[in-house]
């Protein structure tokens, strides 16, 4: 009986420690599960459920191990929130897998995606035919983005007789947290220059002012400044 009591206390006690460092390392945990993510759960619950059962390890060393873990992936947490090469580093980055229609093979070698692994994803979205897709991004978090083309968008525009328009653009961020993404503008054909002279239209001084600016599908520029009530929408 005594055995059952001590175990019975070292699992609340365990079991509330963990329920505050998981409060504390925030919902990114749930919502967002990377490989880092993941693997911080695991060893956290390891280390909870070794507090619980193995009578060797003392109450104040298996807290103390769930601190360190905790406050080291916080640490990481917060490292990548301000360095973009960081969050590349642990997060990774999208990999566009489909591209105005046409499979980029390279991409899904990229993401070690075969094409059984591509359609399954797609039929997750619903998406039963490949040609209906315009662009398909496959996430860090393992999920697929989605945009089909605009024929196959509802309404369908076919079906109300209205020619579809090209899609100049996709969707993509062009600064975060102040920085520019060069590669992004790269990838569009745009130069500072032209980013610059969208920012003043929206009424940003500067780049540093910016906490996020998106590229729209029509050119335009949504623009989200870090002071808070002067976010603008697109041009």
């Amino acid at each position: 009986m005594e055995t059952i009591g001590i175990t019975t206390l070292r699992t609340l006690l365990g079991f509330a420690f963990l329920l505050l460092l998981t409060r504390i390392l925030g919902k990114k945990q749930l919502g967002q599960v990377t490989y880092f993510t993941y693997i911080t759960g695991i060893a956290l619950g390891n280390i909870a459920g070794e507090l619980a059962v193995s009578h060797s390890i003392s109450v104040l060393a298996g807290m103390t191990g769930l601190a360190v873990w905790a406050m080291l992936t916080l640490a990481i947490e917060l490292i990548s929130l301000k360095s973009p090469k960081a969050r590349v580093l642990l997060d990774g980055e999208p990999a566009i897998v489909i591209k105005k229609g046409r499979i980029e093979e390279r991409a899904l070698r990229k993401s070690k995606l075969n094409m059984d692994d591509l359609t399954m994803l797609l039929r997750d979205k619903d998406v039963f035919n490949i040609r209906e897709v315009d662009y398909a991004i496959f996430e860090p978090n393992g999920r697929l983005s989605v945009l089909k083309k605009q024929k196959e968008e509802s309404v369908k525009k076919k079906d109300l007789q209205i020619a579809p328009q090209p899609r100049p653009y996709l969707p993509t961020e062009l600064i975060v947290d102040g920085k520019v993404v060069a590669r992004n503008l790269q990838e569009w054909g745009l130069n500072r220059e032209w980013l610059d002279r969208q920012l003043e239209k929206s009424g940003a001084r500067s780049v540093e002012d910016v906490f996020y600016a998106e590229l729209e599908s029509d050119g335009s520029l949504f623009v989200a400044e870090k002071r808070q009530g002067r976010g603008s929408g697109g041009l």
